[in-house]
This record gives C-alpha cells, structure tokens and sequence, in this order.
C-alpha cells in the first residue's frame, strides 16, 4: 500500500487521540490494506473491538486487563506491556501490515510499564513500509523526537467535568 511508512505520535491531554487512530485504520483498511492495532493498557469491552467483524484485513488485540493503572504498576501490569510489545514487534516483522497502531503506548511509558527505548527499538526494526502511530497522553520527549509527525490533543472544554460518564459508542 505504501512506499515509505512514518511514525505519527498522537498525544495530550485532550479527547480524541484512540479515536483519530481509529479513524487512519478505517482509512487504510478501505484503501485495501491491513491494519493491526494493538491496546496497550485496555482489557474492557471497547465498541471498537467489534470492527474486527467488518474488516477482515483488522487485527486488533488489547494488553491489559480489564482495570485501570493507578499509581505503580503491578508485575501483571508489566508483563502485559512486554508481551504486548513482543507482539507488535512480531507483527511488524511478519510483513503482513501496512499499519500498525500501538494505542496507548505512550501512557504505557509515562506509567512505567515500558521504557521509550524498547518502544523505539521495536518501532526501529520495523519494515520501512510500514506507519506506526502511537497514542497515549505524556508522550517521551524520545518518542517526539523520533516521530515524523506528532499531534497534540489539547482539552479546551469536556462534557465529563458536568459529570457525564463515558458513553458507548462514544467514549467507549
């Protein structure tokens, strides 16, 4: 599908960073290629892990179990990142994706659950095709470095600080 691949970082405090990945896979999956997104962190029932039932070229795993990282991470929380990450560097090996998303890598850096030198080195060995996006607030000043194209998401004004919850097929 691609000639050359680049690393795209999104990243902030903001809404929308798994949401605008979301919306590249879509993007790619309908210009014909194959997309692997994996969710570091995630274990809960997103709506989104359904799409795997639309697009058969989508591959979407999640790293987590189904609770949130507070405070220091547990050595499940730990071995779950690592493992994940072993698989994204399998996938991207294999040859098989034009895309691959680590969603929330970025978080899992900031949390302690890896550091920005293993997510850089898998992401290095990837095959020059290959986009690589990784989302997730408190992006390393390693990883903006290395990127080629970072967006930041900003919160100007949220629905949650009037007390709405996540909402399916929104949030979640």
């Amino acid at each position: 599908m691609l000639e050359k691949g680049y690393m795209q970082v999104y990243t902030g405090d903001g809404k929308g960073k798994t949401t605008a990945a979301l919306g590249l896979a879509l993007r790619a999956l309908c210009a014909g290629g194959r997309v692997y997104f994996g969710q570091f962190m995630k274990g809960q029932g997103y709506s989104e892990l359904k799409a795997v039932e639309h697009f058969a070229r989508l591959t979407l795993v999640q790293f987590g179990d189904p609770h949130f990282v507070c405070g220091k991470p547990s050595p499940e929380d730990i071995a779950h990142a690592r493992a994940g990450l072993s698989q994204i560097d399998e996938a991207l090996a294999s040859g098989g994706y034009d895309v691959v998303i680590l969603d929330e890598a970025n978080t899992a850096v900031s949390c302690g659950l890896l550091s920005p030198g293993e997510v850089l080195d898998v992401v290095a060995r990837r095959p020059a095709r290959v986009e690589v996006v990784l989302t997730g607030r408190g992006a390393p000043r390693e990883i903006i470095e290395a990127a080629d194209l970072v967006t930041e998401m900003r919160e100007v004004k949220h629905y949650y600080k009037a007390g709405v919850g996540a909402r399916v097929g929104i949030e979640e």
